[in-house]
């Protein structure tokens, strides 16, 4: 979370599967720069990862999208934290240890998705 700081941006979910990662990143002002963000983030992280396992961590790129004004935020955090249950890597929210929100609190989460079923 320190890289969203820095770089200014709120990270309302993110999730760390086996082969992948999403991460809903929300910038705070006009200085945000994605850019340098995932860039940064994929430094740190694939250094640490190449050093304890001896292998790369990432693949070259991203990929990226672009919430349109019509989605709802709520929905794609969802979408996200529930990654691991569709993975069956877990059997609820809040179980999985690499899956979390520096934007919402878990009960909070957990409120809204019984009142969505």
């Amino acid at each position: 979370m320190q890289h969203a700081e820095h770089f200014e941006f709120a990270i309302p979910a993110y999730v760390l599967m086996p082969d992948h990662a999403h991460v809903l990143a929300e910038a705070e002002s006009e200085r945000s720069d994605f850019t340098a963000f995932v860039k940064r983030f994929k430094q740190t992280t694939g250094f640490a990862f190449r050093r304890e396992r001896g292998q790369p961590l990432w693949q070259p790129g991203y990929h990226e999208r672009v919430l349109r004004n019509d989605e709802v935020t709520e929905a794609v955090v969802r979408y996200i934290l529930e990654n691991p249950i569709r993975a069956h890597l877990s059997t609820e929210l809040g179980e999985y240890p690499f899956a979390g929100s520096a934007t919402y609190d878990l009960e909070a989460l957990k409120t809204a998705w019984d009142r969505q079923t």
